[in-house]
């Protein structure tokens, strides 16, 4: 049996050009970047030269770039950090309804040192009102966090738009971009942002390295204490072999972005094409938006996305409901029910998302694969 693998927006496969060039930094380049021997300034050398690449793929400022342990950290160091360095100034932050978990967890984790939390609702398509967001804003608003693309619907929110506002009120705006590297343009110098929050198993690096991009002249508090690394941003000894793939994989992703991209959204397009002729009642959520061109999440009328997920990995379809599964019980979507759907619709949605080897044999296959396996369901219930 063939494996599939359509969940790449909860982690993407290693390329092997990325593993080779990690090879030597787990084994005879083992140096501590902090040494200042022969071992350390080869480790160091790695480092800074893995940082210009990640540079020149977001157009930013190498010195801007804080390595963390994966986006989640990230997204804390940013919120966390700006609240700890401005709650003499203001405590209130603005964010949405559809955000990463990472996002909405921390936010309620301030409310208990004090912050106020206004979270913006969405309409059907998964976007924001502009007014809402406007109409939030106070004297004492600190930060807006707003996701560059959404993990579930891969639906793109208006970041320029957003920036811009942000600016005009003079508010720091971070948005979480980890579903977004890698899958299109990520053009910084152009746009109004002053925290972004990156993850390098996304876009077909390791797991273990992410990073928030502070531009110049922001200031934060630390998360993590104990040495000078990342500018005192961020301490620790840095995961030397996974930054190295971190640089190695947004090289790869300036080379072949644009092309991937319209791959990836033919191959989508076809899958829900598919979908939508064979399988009456599916839905496809956020298809009204602007989205980023590998995602694809569809609700099936009549199903628990928990069962049907089941059977497709019983036919070797690695795919993923938007929303966490676990000890058997299934919990609604929370990107849905903000979106205006109710419960069951929030129950019965399937993400698939295409990545660097998925192929149109694959689409094809899952394609004639669904409907027999939701008839099934259905017929079982």
């Amino acid at each position: 049996m063939k494996h599939i693998y359509l969940d790449y927006n909860a982690t993407s496969p290693l390329k092997p050009a990325i593993y080779e060039g990690m090879l030597p930094y787990l084994k005879e380049h083992f140096g501590n970047p902090s040494s200042i021997h022969w071992a350390g300034r080869q480790a160091r050398k790695a480092m800074m030269e893995a940082r210009e690449r990640i540079a020149r793929f977001l157009r930013v400022d190498a010195e801007e770039i804080v390595f963390t342990s994966s986006g989640t950290e990230a997204n804390n160091l940013a919120l966390k950090g700006t609240f700890e360095a401005f709650k003499h100034s203001g405590k209130h932050i603005i964010t949405s309804q559809v955000e990463h978990s990472s996002i909405l967890a921390c936010c309620d984790d301030l409310k208990q040192r004090g912050a106020e939390i206004t979270a913006l609702s969405v309409n059907a398509e998964g976007q924001i009102d502009l007014e809402d967001l406007k109409a939030a804003i106070r004297p004492d608003t600190i930060l807006i966090s707003i996701q560059a693309a959404n993990n579930e619907t891969g639906v793109r929110l208006p970041m320029d738009e957003i920036g811009q506002m942000a600016r005009q009120h003079q508010i720091l705006f971070h948005t979480d971009a980890v579903q977004m590297a890698g899958k299109l343009p990520l053009n910084l110098d152009m746009l109004p942002v002053d925290m972004i929050s990156l993850s390098a198993h996304k876009m077909a690096g390791p797991k273990g390295i992410g990073a928030l991009i502070l531009r110049r002249g922001i200031r934060l508090n630390a998360l993590i204490h104990g040495g000078n690394q990342e500018r005192k941003r961020r301490a620790g000894t840095e995961n030397l072999p996974a930054i190295v793939g971190f640089g190695l994989a947004c090289d790869l992703a300036v080379q072949q972005e644009l092309e991937n991209a319209e791959g990836l959204q033919n191959l989508r397009d076809r899958l829900e094409e598919g979908i939508w002729d064979r399988i009456p009642g599916a839905r496809i959520y956020g298809r009204g938006s602007k989205r980023v061109p590998n995602t694809s999440y569809v609700g099936f009328e009549g199903i628990e996305s928990e069962g049907l997920l089941l059977n497709l990995d019983l036919e070797g379809i690695a795919a993923s409901a938007g929303s966490a599964c676990s000890s058997g019980s299934l919990k609604p979507s929370h990107v849905l029910l903000a979106m205006g759907y109710d419960r069951s619709a929030a129950l019965s949605a399937i993400r698939f998302s295409l990545g660097h080897q998925t192929t149109r044999q694959d689409i094809d296959t899952v394609i004639d694969v669904l409907p027999g396996l939701l008839e099934n369901l259905k017929q079982s219930r």
